[in-house]
């Protein structure tokens, strides 16, 4: 992800930038922000093609059993799980989220917007890095439960944003490494298709939340946090909790005074309790709201009037 702004001050008519992902952007261009989605695994050199590609753009790519690099790219593969991602695997493998987290995970930090994410584990006893769902020549051990950087993969997903604009436009770009044969081969499909054949429009509605919270939090970075303050440890927890693990925020949402503080409707409520895809959306918006004061979560009425009176009483106002 990169957040570029431009200088009035610098006279640059014919320059051009280089963002960390290698896409040139004219000096025209540098009141644009562009947040990258890094659904890709490590790269070997610059794999990445800077060529925006629009859903009706066609590339040649296909992978199967008979290519000669099956299975490279379940080695040594750095793999940040996503939200749908963890509803998906833990349901394939019939696990509590905890217990998905502690066997298959390992906790780190997603350094461009420094909250804390869970990548998927390596195998340990296998040197050279297999991924822990490796079933050796057969491929993936959970094909159909895959994460979605796997699902991507050769495609990155990015969104594009003139500052103080409300609306993001998606785009895609290529990644090719140099093991990857599966650019030589002759299919050749639209990104509407590729995403279609690899189901991957349902997760990026699940994950969009969480995506605009990574993505907000690294712009945050420059100055410092929301509000120019340092993000809480208290709240990485929370973020850590919502996006990971649906049970745990679940019996917060039900067993503390969450539902005592915030106006969620009855029916609503009733969805919680069962729909863990409503329960994370609840989520981000309630993060939203405590790490970006955003207006997507009210709280009750005599709460906020608590709330507002304590702030008087406390700058001395009557």
């Amino acid at each position: 992800m990169t957040d570029q702004k431009s200088d009035p001050s610098a006279e640059q008519p014919a320059a051009t930038n280089k963002d960390a992902q290698g896409f040139q952007r004219p000096a025209a261009e540098q009141d644009i922000e562009v947040d990258i989605f890094e659904g890709v695994r490590q790269a070997d050199g610059n794999p990445v093609e800077p060529v925006r590609l629009k859903s009706s753009d066609s590339f040649c790519f296909s992978c199967h059993k008979s290519i000669s690099c099956w299975n490279r790219c379940c080695h040594g593969a750095d793999v940040t799980l996503t939200p749908a991602d963890i509803l998906m695997l833990t349901k394939k493998l019939g696990l509590e989220p905890e217990e998905f987290l502690a066997k298959y995970t390992v906790p780190a930090i997603w350094e461009k917007s420094d909250m804390p994410v869970a990548k998927l584990r390596t195998d340990d006893t296998d040197e050279s890095d297999a991924c822990v769902f490796l079933a050796g020549d057969e491929g993936c051990g959970v094909y159909d439960a895959r994460p979605a950087t796997c699902r991507y993969y050769p495609m990155g997903l990015a969104s594009i944003k003139m500052m103080g604009a409300e609306q993001k436009d998606d785009f895609y770009f290529l990644v090719k490494e140099s093991h990857c044969q599966g650019h030589a081969e002759d299919k050749s499909q639209t990104v509407a298709q590729f995403r279609a054949e690899q189901q991957v429009e349902a997760l990026d509605e699940i994950n969009r939340g969480w995506i605009d919270i990574m993505m907000k939090m690294t712009s945050w970075r420059s100055v410092g946090g929301p509000h120019a303050k340092e993000v809480s440890r208290q709240a990485k927890k929370m973020f850590f909790m919502v996006s990971t693990d649906v049970g745990a925020f679940r019996r917060f949402v039900f067993e503390t005074r969450f539902l005592d503080t915030y106006a969620i409707d009855p029916i609503v409520v009733e969805t919680l309790k069962i729909d863990d895809i409503a329960l994370l959306q609840l989520g981000f918006d309630w993060l939203k709201n405590v790490l970006f004061n955003e207006p997507t979560i009210n709280m009750k009425e005599d709460v906020l009037q608590a709330a507002i009176a304590r702030g008087r009483a406390e700058m001395g106002a009557t």
